[in-house]
C-alpha cells in the first residue's frame, strides 16, 4: 500500500506519518529530506523544481514493487503531484491512501511554524508568511483528513492505521472473491 501524507508545514504530517511508519514497519519517504540532498549535491545552486517528487516517486515504486508499505510526507500541493502519486500505485498494484493532515487552529498552526527548527542539516525552516502564501490546490476526491488541532499523534495514527487496515481487508476478501469465481 501507498500511504500520502499531504498538507502545509507545521500541521503535524511529519510527526504523524514518521509514527505511522514505523508502527507499520514501512518504508518512509520524506520529501524535504530528498529536496534537501538534491541542494546539497549540486552546491545548492540548482533549482530542483519537482525533482525530489520524481525521485520520491521512483523509490516510492522500488520499494513497492519489492512488497513494502510506503509512507511518504510531502506538501503535494497540487494535482499534478496528486495524479502523479495515483499513478505509482496503479502501475505498482497496490492501494493508494490520501491522508490530508490540517490544523484548523491558527494561532496552533502559526506557533508551530514560528517555533519549529528544521532536523534536516541545510533545510530552513519555513516562515509563516512562506506558509501563508505556499500554494494548496483543493482536492478532486476527498482524502482521509485529520485535523491535529482537534487530534493527538497517536489518535492520527489510530486512525490511519485504521483506514490501512480496512484496505488491507478489502484487498484480501477481494483476492478471495476472485479466487472462488
Amino acid at each position: 500500500m501507498l500511504i500520502v501524507f499531504s498538507g502545509l508545514p507545521g500541521t503535524g504530517k511529519t510527526t504523524v506519518a514518521k509514527t505511522l511508519a514505523t508502527h507499520l514497519a514501512a518504508t518512509y519517504l520524506r520529501i524535504d529530506s530528498i529536496e534537501q540532498a538534491l541542494r546539497s549535491a549540486t552546491g545548492g545552486s540548482a533549482d530542483i523544481g519537482a525533482g525530489g517528487y520524481f525521485v520520491a516517486n521512483q523509490l516510492a515504486a522500488d520499494n513497492l514493487g519489492c512488497g513494502r508499505t510506503v509512507v511518504v510526507d510531502c506538501v503535494n500541493p497540487v494535482a499534478e503531484s496528486r495524479q502523479a502519486w495515483a499513478q505509482v500505485a496503479a502501475r505498482s498494484g497496490v492501494d493508494l491512501l490520501n491522508v490530508e493532515v490540517i490544523c484548523s487552529d491558527a494561532q496552533v498552526h502559526r506557533q508551530r511554524v514560528e517555533a519549529r527548527s528544521s532536523d534536516i542539516p541545510g533545510l530552513v525552516a519555513p516562515t509563516w508568511a512562506s506558509v501563508l502564501a505556499h500554494e494548496y490546490e483543493p482536492w478532486d476526491v476527498p482524502p482521509l483528513t485529520l485535523d491535529t488541532a482537534q487530534l493527538s499523534p497517536e489518535k492520527a495514527v489510530g486512525l490511519v492505521r485504521q483506514a490501512h487496515e480496512q484496505a488491507e481487508q478489502g484487498r484480501r476478501q477481494k483476492v478471495l472473491d476472485d479466487a472462488a469465481r
